[in-house]
C-alpha cells in the first residue's frame, strides 16, 4: 500500500461520498493535485476542517487501482471565518472549484500552487473587492497559460505590430490593435490596458477583464457542459459588479 504524506495543501473540493465520508481534493506544491476518501466528514467537528481554500496537512493510503484512496487531514490554516462575508465566500469558492476541476491529479504545477494561494491571501487580506479583483483575473490568465491556452496579448494578430493593442480576437486568443481592428471592434474583446502596461486597473479595466478571461474558461473547458463551475463565477461576477458600483 503506498503512502503519501504532505505537510501543506489547500483544499479544493469536498463532495459528499456515501452517508458519513466526502470525496476531497486537495493542491500540493510537489505532488498537484491529490484525491481521496475521508471518513466522518460530514461530523460537527470535522466540517469546519474540510472548508474550501483551507490549509491542510495530511496523508494520502492508496489501496488498489480501482479503490480510492483514504484520506486523514489536519488543519493548518483556517480561511472558513471569511465564508461570513458573501464576495470574499464568492471569489474563495469559485478559485477552489476551477483549480479542483482544471487540474489533473498528480502532476505537479508550483506556479498555480503558488497564484492560488496568493490570490486566496488577497481575497482574504485586502480591505476591499478592488484590492484581489485583478489579482483574480492574472490567476485565471495563469491557469489558462499552465495548462496550455495561454493568451497572445503582445504582437496584434492582424499588423505582426505591438502599438496600440486595445482588443483581442475570441477565437484565437491574440491581441489585436485599434488599427488591426478596423472593421471588426464589435466582434472582439476588450484588452484592458493594465494587462499589458505598469498602471493600475480601474472598474472598466476589471470588468473587461473578468469578461476576458471568462469568456476562453469557458471556451476551452466548460462550453459542452450543461452545469457547470461557470454558475459560481457567475454568481462571482455579479457580486463584484455590485461592489464596483
Amino acid at each position: 500500500m503506498a503512502t503519501l504524506d504532505f505537510d501543506r495543501a489547500i483544499l479544493c473540493i469536498n463532495r459528499r461520498h456515501g452517508e458519513y465520508g466526502a470525496v476531497v481534493r486537495v493542491l500540493t506544491p510537489d505532488n498537484g493535485l491529490l484525491a481521496g476518501y475521508v471518513q466522518g466528514a460530514k461530523s460537527r467537528e470535522r466540517r469546519p476542517l474540510l472548508q474550501p481554500g483551507n490549509v491542510v496537512s495530511g496523508q494520502i493510503r492508496g489501496r488498489v487501482a480501482t479503490q480510492l484512496p483514504a484520506m486523514t487531514l489536519e488543519l493548518v490554516h483556517s480561511r472558513a471565518p471569511h465564508y461570513a462575508e458573501p464576495l470574499s465566500a464568492a471569489g474563495i469558492e469559485w478559485a477552489c472549484l476551477a483549480v479542483g476541476t482544471l487540474l489533473p491529479e498528480g502532476q505537479s504545477y508550483p506556479a498555480i500552487y503558488n497564484g492560488f494561494d496568493a490570490l486566496l491571501n488577497a481575497i482574504t487580506g485586502a480591505p476591499s473587492a478592488r484590492g484581489w479583483a485583478e489579482a483574480l483575473i492574472r490567476f485565471e490568465l495563469l491557469l489558462l497559460s499552465e495548462l496550455g491556452f495561454g493568451l497572445d496579448l503582445e504582437t496584434c494578430a492582424v499588423t505582426g505590430g505591438h502599438e496600440n493593442l486595445t482588443y483581442v480576437s475570441p477565437r484565437t486568443g491574440r491581441a489585436v490593435s485599434d488599427e488591426g481592428a478596423v472593421g471588426y471592434r464589435k466582434q472582439l474583446l476588450t484588452l484592458p490596458p493594465f494587462l499589458i502596461s505598469a498602471i493600475s486597473a480601474d472598474r472598466q479595466g476589471l470588468r473587461d477583464g473578468l469578461a476576458l478571461t471568462g469568456h476562453f474558461l469557458e471556451r476551452y473547458f466548460f462550453a459542452d457542459a450543461r452545469k457547470t463551475p461557470m454558475q459560481s463565477r457567475e454568481r462571482l461576477v455579479e457580486r463584484l459588479e455590485a461592489a464596483f458600483a
